[in-house]
């Protein structure tokens, strides 16, 4: 075989690291973009915060998304070049998702110490072992309690049996009976939260029913053969056979449910460890004169500027280290600093379009939703599906409705008889206003609300009913009945 010399045309398609960078600053949310921020700010010294900047100045950021004249810029664009040496587009990108991973540690030492180094509340075992420390438990008993305090879940139930608690033991405690473990258990369940280590929903509550001030709940027969006996009767809400059996009224029946609500069906809840996590707004929307407005929210990110003191420092001709230290420094601020702005300008671009097709919903709520797709906005603003998705995502806007992510915009829609559309969200807000006003004593099946949708014009199948009822955590309607 001869060896020859082939002339081939083609294209290729790569990506600088500076387009890299602008791609990654435009997915990442608020407090990812903050630490990257700090970490630019400490590890360039040619990048400097604008001391002098003054963040309560009305027209910062500011925009009417029906005037496409004003600029918007957060940043200082003295030494930043009109264009940077890309050779590919903002869509031209990988999938990769900055991850946010949360770490939690549990401190169970010897201590008595009720909050956490971080300010938070004890998890409910720290909780459980504060208590049984404070109780006159023998050496053995204290390594049952232990044993059986691991083994409860955040619900505050016990999930495994007596006997897999001895044989967690160990040898030392093999000769441990069950009737001793079980004691121990007991005496657990009289913790606080009391009903913890319930081993069901039944046990859970007798143990509250029988340890609560009982004088002031009446019927406390009734009330014990009802959670004893019918409680899977009663969570079919078929309130005719629990009359039947225990042979009371609507009223009495009544009655006693309420008194059944006072009980709490998950102990473990009351001790709660998550910490609040606040969403901080990337945009706001105001309505000004009747048109709306909208300003990046400056307390995302500081304002930036070159360092003109390194930059006097550097010398063109100079090819010294340190020359050469600055100048790179110089450019990767250069590079930050417009990478910066085509995200501000990419975040107020889309949410300007969006804003403009839901204005009925910020007039008027969830039921004036109009259906919206990426592909929508994505034609509007000029941009690719792809880059549309990456701004919408964990992206937050601030309206006088309340802070919605910027993905809450976009639904699917479906088909009415005049030939329009109706958005998911608009649907799901129906169905929501039905269930509230319906009759809790006939409550509407999905087929019901179908028919009802179908009467405005709302084609929608009764399948499709059920499934935005579930998202929207709305129970069937067997479950919804009440006695009053």
């Amino acid at each position: 075989m001869k060896p020859s010399l082939q002339l081939r045309v083609g294209q290729s398609l790569s990506m600088t690291p500076q387009l890299q960078q602008a791609i990654r600053l435009l997915q990442l949310s608020s407090l990812e973009l903050q630490a990257e921020i700090q970490e630019a700010l400490e590890s360039n010294p040619l990048l400097e915060v604008e001391e002098d900047y003054d963040y309560d100045a009305p027209e910062v950021g500011a925009r009417n998304n029906n005037d496409d004249s004003r600029e918007i810029s957060s940043l200082d664009n003295r030494d930043i070049p009109e264009d940077l040496p890309v050779d590919s587009q903002w869509e031209d990108t990988y999938d990769h998702q900055p991850s946010n991973p949360s770490s939690s540690s549990n401190n169970s030492d010897g201590d008595f110490d009720r909050e956490g180094q971080d300010g938070s509340s004890d998890s409910l075992q720290q909780h459980l072992l504060w208590q049984m420390r404070l109780t006159p438990f023998t050496d053995a008993e204290q390594a049952i309690a232990t044993t059986i305090i691991d083994s409860i879940e955040d619900d505050g139930y016990l999930k495994c049996t007596m006997e897999d608690v001895q044989l967690s033991l160990g040898e030392e405690l093999a000769d441990i009976e069950l009737d001793e473990i079980e004691t121990v258990l007991h005496r657990i369940q009289h913790f606080d939260p009391v009903g913890v280590g319930a081993r069901d929903l039944r046990e859970c509550l007798l143990i509250q029913l029988r340890v609560y001030d009982v004088a002031a709940l009446q019927h406390i027969d009734l009330l014990t053969e009802l959670i004893d006996k019918h409680l899977d009767t009663l969570a079919k809400r078929d309130y005719a056979a629990i009359k039947r059996a225990l042979k009371v009224s609507d009223d009495e029946l009544t009655e006693l449910v309420r008194s059944i609500q006072l009980l709490n069906p998950r102990p473990g809840s009351a001790i709660q460890t998550d910490n609040t996590e606040y969403i901080v707004p990337d945009v706001y929307a105001k309505k000004i004169n009747g048109r709306w407005q909208l300003s990046l929210n400056p307390d995302n990110a500081p304002r930036l500027q070159i360092a003109d003191h390194y930059a006097q420092l550097i010398n063109r001709a100079d090819s010294s280290a340190e020359n050469t230290y600055l100048k790179n420094n110089l450019q990767e601020a250069r590079w930050f600093l417009k990478s910066l702005q085509s995200r501000n300008e990419t975040l107020i671009k889309v949410t300007e379009a969006i804003v403009e097709r839901q204005r009925d919903f910020l007039d008027h709520g969830e039921e004036a939703m109009r259906p919206l797709v990426l592909a929508d906005i994505a034609e509007a603003v000029e941009m690719h599906e792809s880059t549309i998705s990456r701004v919408t995502t964990r992206k937050y806007l601030h309206t006088p409705r309340g802070i919605f992510e910027l993905k809450f915009f976009f639904s699917s829609h479906v088909g009415t008889e005049s030939g329009g559309e109706c958005s998911a969200t608009a649907i799901r807000a129906i169905i929501k206003k039905l269930v509230a006003a319906e009759n809790p004593r006939k409550p509407l099946s999905d087929s019901k609300i179908a028919d009802i949708l179908g009467e405005q014009g709302i084609n929608v199948a009764r399948r499709t009913i059920a499934k935005y009822r579930e998202t929207l955590m709305i129970a069937p309607s067997n479950e919804r009945k009440r006695l009053v």
